[in-house]
């Protein structure tokens, strides 16, 4: 019989080297994790080392052995091309064999043949995997599982479903200590940690981490607008570049075009047909939204090369092999050098082909982040991602999910869920009160039975005695929290997709908007459907969903201000750098242009009253927080109100009052003192915490939403979560779950170890005040960010163009 490296020289394959040593650490029982260019051979380097191995241990007979591998896929679309992938050498090497997926498309049928026996291979997603052990046999069904692969490690790592599996692997380990597990990445930071929050620590043997390097040629070029012109702002180049994006599609291949948002997607669909309508039925469009039946054939024709192009989100980021993909287009900035390195490797999907991304910025600052996000990938500068601190909502749905799953001991649990890294510092008193929250709902919900979801038996053991808490809690196992949201239904029939039910509730009877690359009137709502027909008019609205924009990643900000300094000292080197040369020398003639030795604060005075524009290029999320503290910071020394605006390269305070620069100009409100006390009183700390809270709650099993057929309402879940936050308030301030909240906030909404660097690194820099006679190239798109909040389009032209028109005037009586 064939042995799996002959199976793979047969099909006249020759192994890279990163490959061979794979198979040998997986011969040696190893577990690790494989870091490997996307297209490179990474699904083959563990799958045939794991498949050599189980035969030698396991000789191939005339029936299927029992479970022995679980290969975890953080996408459902991945799971079809996955599968495809492993049977080849299955069949080859043990035909009787079984492979399987379990997913949430897996259908009925299929279900049910592998609640009777599951497959020989298993590919499923995390929240499946949480769902076997919801199993009351769980234990004698997986104990006998030797392998786990969890591809695309770095999509699940600095998430909720990271710590999931987390908790899922540790579990495993229990029922079986010789578990060997993989992870497989393209873009990380932090290797040797990720590989530990895998394969956890204390392992024999060592885990290996393999970084798989070959010959793989990556370009990564720009879409140079003709006239970016000496200022810009968000979307200004946008329309400019739509027969440029047309006439590269057109002389490629296979295309993909990825936006960073749903509504961009559905915007540059429309731009691309508008632009060739004969085009029509050989472009297509995929996002999240879009109905599973339109985004198989959309995948079909993609596999088959039948489509010329695709308008896409983050829903192809990920490892589907499409192979007749020659071109990639970012509309935008990418934001982080992961993230386009990702996209990037969506082109050329084999070894020994090239992949091809081509930037197309939408304003002239994006023309820089270009060139940056070039220099950073060429030097290796990719984000590191942080798994979540023990996040006790996913602890407390991993409690009941363990206690339907035949029960267990509180002391054996606490001992094998700190083995997961994101709690390895998980005290025992959090621990015991996780357990007793899930008995009775904490101190102010024991009066309630649906609330006491676990009960100790005589044998100590804790277990789920209800049916309906039980069938309530399979049905919301997860962490993928979203808003609630509609299906847009045909009226005569049909489904087209979701949308969020926020968007549809802001509708009237006869609007027309852009879902699913058509133009639709709505209808009505009926039983949690928006119903909806094909619009006669000509022009709509863009569908729009809930979430907050990409920021710009710590690495991406370094190298934009690298880019920035070598256009300061006159070196305009990139093709990016020539194209924007009119803005920076403009925005060095009437300011400073920012360098990583300074910092840059702008002051202006308007009609609208004092100005303050301060650039540290740490991102909208952090700028969003420190704006906020600098206006509290600056309100306290003298009552004032300030409006805000935020971008990725600064922020604007606005007061119709004048205040005291001082203490901005000798960097005493930049200060880290009492930083996270004057950060919760700068903002309503209350409302966000109860927002992220509402998360919280449905994750751990407070919050229903709903059965098949009967969901609940976006308006009825944040009622409930509303209430439960009000109660722990009020009469249980000691509940852990709302000190998660606030920790959520602060960590991941504000950044704030973000934003402590932030400050640290303004105080150890030069800061330059330069007051400005006009809005600058860098302060004017944070004034059209704060228009477009109360201005229409029209309004929001018309002021610009005034403000353009005075700025040319002024400087031509200033040349007299």
């Amino acid at each position: 019989m064939k042995t799996a490296r002959e199976w793979f020289d047969s099909r006249g394959w020759k192994a890279f080297a990163f490959q061979r040593e794979v198979w040998k650490s997986v011969a040696q029982g190893r577990s690790g994790l494989l870091h490997a260019t996307t297209g490179a051979g990474k699904t083959y380097a563990v799958w045939l080392g794991m498949l050599q191995a189980l035969v030698k241990r396991h000789p191939p007979g005339r029936t299927a052995e029992p479970l022995r591998v679980l290969w975890l896929t953080p996408m459902r679309a991945l799971a079809s091309d996955t599968t495809r992938a492993l049977t080849l050498p299955l069949t080859a090497l043990a035909p009787a064999w079984t492979i399987g997926q379990r997913t949430g498309d897996t259908g009925s049928a299929e279900r049910a043949r592998q609640d009777r026996r599951f497959p020989t291979v298993l590919v499923t997603t995390p929240e499946s995997l949480s769902l076997m052990l919801t199993r009351e046999n769980s234990r004698e069904e997986l104990a006998g599982i030797e392998y786990v692969v969890v591809d695309e490690w770095h999509e699940l790592i600095g998430s909720k479903r990271g710590v999931q599996a987390q908790l899922a692997l540790a579990r495993l380990r229990r029922l079986n200590p010789g578990l060997v597990t993989w992870g497989l990445s393209a873009t990380l930071g932090n290797l040797e940690e990720a590989m530990h929050v895998l394969c956890g620590e204390g392992l024999q043997p060592e885990p290996a981490l393999v970084r798989g390097r070959i010959d793989k040629k990556l370009v990564i070029d720009t879409l140079i607008p003709k006239d970016p012109g000496r200022y810009s702002w968000a979307g200004h180049l946008g329309r400019q570049m739509q027969l440029p994006v047309v006439e590269e599609i057109d002389r490629s291949g296979t295309t993909l075009v990825f936006t960073n948002v749903r509504s961009q997607a559905e915007i540059w669909y429309q731009l691309l047909l508008e632009e060739r309508p004969e085009w029509a039925g050989t472009i297509a469009l995929h996002h999240g939204s879009l109905d599973r039946g339109t985004r198989d054939w959309v995948e079909r024709g993609l596999k088959e090369g039948t489509l010329r192009a695709v308008v896409a989100t983050s829903s192809l980021d990920l490892g589907v092999d499409f192979l007749p993909v020659e071109r990639v287009l970012q509309i935008g900035s990418a934001k982080a050098v992961a993230r386009m390195l990702q996209r990037a490797g969506r082109s050329g999907h084999a070894p020994g082909r090239d992949s091809r991304i081509t930037l197309v910025p939408t304003n002239t600052m994006e023309l820089i982040e270009s060139a940056a996000a070039r220099a950073a990938a060429k030097e290796g500068r990719v984000e590191k991602r942080d798994p979540p601190s023990k996040p006790l909502d996913v602890l407390v749905q991993h409690l009941v999910t363990v206690a339907l799953g035949g029960g267990f001991f509180a002391d054996s649990l606490f001992e094998e869920v700190r083995t997961a890294w994101s709690y390895r510092q998980l005290t025992r008193a959090e621990f015991d009160w996780c357990v007793a929250f899930c008995e009775r709902g904490g101190e102010s919900l024991s009066a309630y039975p649906d609330y006491h979801r676990i009960k100790q038996d005589e044998d100590g053991a804790w277990r789920v005695p209800d049916r309906g808490i039980a069938r309530r809690h399979r049905m919301s196992v997860g962490t993928i929290v979203s808003d609630a949201a509609m299906q847009v239904k045909w009226m005569s029939g049909g489904t087209l997709g979701t949308i969020e039910e926020g968007f549809i509730a802001r509708l009237r009877k006869g609007d027309c908007f852009y879902f699913a690359g058509r133009l639709l009137e709505f209808v009505r709502v009926q039983e949690m459907a928006a119903y909806v027909r094909k619009a006669a008019k000509s022009k709509g609205i863009v569908t729009t969903w809930g979430g907050s924009k990409m920021a710009l990643s710590t690495e991406m900000g370094d190298a934009v201000l690298e880019m920035m300094q070598a256009a300061a000292a006159g070196r305009y080197t990139q093709p990016e750098l020539k194209a924007a040369r009119p803005m920076l020398e403009t925005q060095a003639r009437l300011s400073r242009i920012p360098t990583p030795d300074t910092v840059l604060v702008e002051t202006f005075r308007s009609r609208e009253g004092f100005h303050l524009y301060v650039h540290p290029f740490a991102g909208r999320h952090v700028h969003l927080g420190l704006a906020s503290l600098l206006a509290w910071r600056l309100a306290r020394e003298k009552p004032n109100t300030f409006s805000l605006s935020v971008n990725d390269y600064g922020f604007e305070l606005v007061s119709a009052d004048e205040f005291d620069l001082a203490s901005v100009l000798d960097l005493g409100v930049f200060t880290t003192g009492n930083l996270l006390h004057d950060v919760l009183e700068s903002l309503n700390s209350s409302e966000l915490a109860q927002r992220r809270f509402r998360e919280i709650a449905r994750v751990a099993g407070l919050v229903f939403t709903g059965y098949p057929g009967q969901p609940k309402s976006l308006r009825q879940l944040q009622a409930s979560s509303g209430l439960f936050f009000e109660v722990f308030r009020k009469y249980d301030r000691g509940n852990l779950l709302l000190s998660q909240a606030e920790q959520e906030v602060l960590n991941q909404e504000l950044e704030l170890s973000r934003l402590r660097a932030t400050l640290e690194r303004i105080n150890s820099r030069e800061l330059v005040h330069v007051p400005l006679r006009h809005p600058s190239p860098m302060s004017l798109p944070l004034m059209v960010e704060r228009f477009r909040e109360k201005l229409s389009t029209e309004q929001l032209s018309q002021r610009l163009d005034r403000i353009l028109r005075d700025m040319e005037k002024d400087e031509q009586r200033a040349a007299r």
